[in-house]
């Protein structure tokens, strides 16, 4: 059985690739139910947000990366040959490896940023909820979670308030200079929205909007940062007051249109606005950053801000690499143990059988009249040679053929000195 995760992610493909391959909370359970049917493939789970898109897998065999490239293109209806390019695989020790740096938020756009850590446990929901986790990818989530919060704990590694959120405030407020002056729209009401939100009061934002397909958790984040919520069939009304737009939805279509926000502008006296989209599939339509006074940022053009942010963090990093390392040995322990317990409970099973036969027997021969102790020697006498007869026989046979490996190997499970060709010095 081998562990294998293939996937897109920021590195290594653009946002209008990482869009195409995006599963929609909707979709979850359908792909997670259609991913199991794949021959061979034993466990799945699927990690999607708006920078990655991931499987990951446990399967009987370690070529099996290219039948999932070819099942993601095609639920998605691409090609898969037109995807390959931007697929990164990992199997066994460096699908574990990747699974907790992921956990830990270093693999993320922003390093150690927390919010992927709920992403990936609502993913693990999701496929225990669907029945498409087995012990081995289980244990994988439940490891990396565990080696996550010791990261976050034993490193400074989140001690700064840094996530794409916090870079798009970051980069508004080099846009504006005071942003106490601004009022801005929010579009969704999300954790990621919500994260904004908070980064808008926190810098004293004038006025903040918030426009969700569900009023009442639209209303509820209004409550929470004192902002006015509307629906997004109101955004037509209200866009005009806009200085900040920024979207994340998990819309699978634009939010925004070229055609609302020029209206918008005109109104605005051609007044500039910024906007950030945060979403994949993305919630504004890439023509609007065509139009003048537009200032459009996606979640790729935010690569320059971040990067200003890494600085703090990559001492912090090179110690959760430390932990990551550490904690990947552990697992891949783990599962290196797992190969053995069948022959383990094989052996134990053997055993049992030899101790029922000669408690039997013993048994018998107390109900005979056979005084106690001589029936206590035989079963000792019978079950040690029942237990040592077929190992000594074997051993017997390796020296006389010359395996001292063999010999080596018994001397270190069974805990005895070396003594063959290598008797202790008197």
């Amino acid at each position: 059985m081998s562990l294998i995760t293939i996937g897109v992610n920021h590195k290594t493909a653009p946002v209008s690739v990482r869009e195409k391959v995006v599963f929609a909370p909707e979709q979850m359970s359908d792909a997670l139910r259609d991913l199991a049917r794949l021959p061979g493939l034993d466990e799945a789970a699927i990690l999607s947000t708006c920078n990655r898109t991931e499987l990951y897998c446990s399967v009987h065999d370690p070529r099996h990366e290219a039948e999932l490239v070819r099942w993601l293109g095609e639920y998605h209806h691409l090609d898969g040959g037109a995807l390959r390019p931007f697929i990164y695989e990992f199997s066994d020790t460096e699908a574990v490896r990747h699974a907790i740096r992921v956990a830990s938020g270093l693999d993320s756009l922003v390093i150690g940023e927390p919010q992927i850590l709920g992403q990936l446990k609502t993913a693990y929901s999701a496929a225990a909820a669907q029945g498409t986790l087995g012990k081995l990818l289980r244990r994988l989530f439940q490891h990396a979670f565990a080696v996550a919060k010791h990261v976050r704990t034993d490193t400074a590694i989140g001690s700064s308030a840094v996530s794409v959120a916090f870079a798009a405030v970051t980069l508004a407020r080099q846009i504006f200079g005071d942003i106490g002056e601004q009022r801005a729209l929010l579009i969704g009401a999300g954790e990621t929205i919500e994260l904004v939100a908070r980064h808008l009061r926190g810098v004293g934002i004038r006025e903040l909007t918030v426009a969700n397909r569900t009023p009442e958790r639209a209303e509820a984040l209004a409550r929470e940062f004192e902002a006015r919520a509307i629906t997004l069939s109101d955004i037509g009304q209200v866009l005009h007051e806009a200085d900040i737009v920024i979207a994340s939805t998990a819309s699978p279509v634009p939010i925004l249109g070229k055609g609302a926000v020029e209206r918008a502008i005109r109104q605005r006296r051609r007044k500039p606005v910024f906007m950030v989209d945060l979403a994949v599939p993305r919630d504004i339509e890439s023509e609007v950053g065509e139009l003048n006074d537009v200032y459009l940022y996606t979640v790729d053009d935010l690569q320059e801000v971040v990067a200003q942010n890494l600085a703090s963090r990559q001492e912090a990093a090179t110690e959760a690499e430390s932990i990551v390392d550490v904690q990947t040995e552990h697992f891949m322990g783990w599962l290196r143990a797992q190969d053995a317990v069948e022959l383990i409970r094989g052996y134990r099973d053997r055993a049992e059988r030899a101790r029922q036969d000669v408690l039997a027997k013993a048994r018998r021969q107390l109900g005979q009249g056979r005084p106690p102790e001589e029936v206590l020697e035989f079963l000792a006498e019978t079950l040690t040679n029942k237990l040592t007869h077929e190992p000594t026989t074997s051993l017997h046979q390796a020296a006389r053929d010359g395996r001292t490996e063999l010999i080596g190997a018994a001397c270190e499970l069974l805990k005895l000195p070396r003594l063959l060709n290598d008797k202790p010095k008197p």
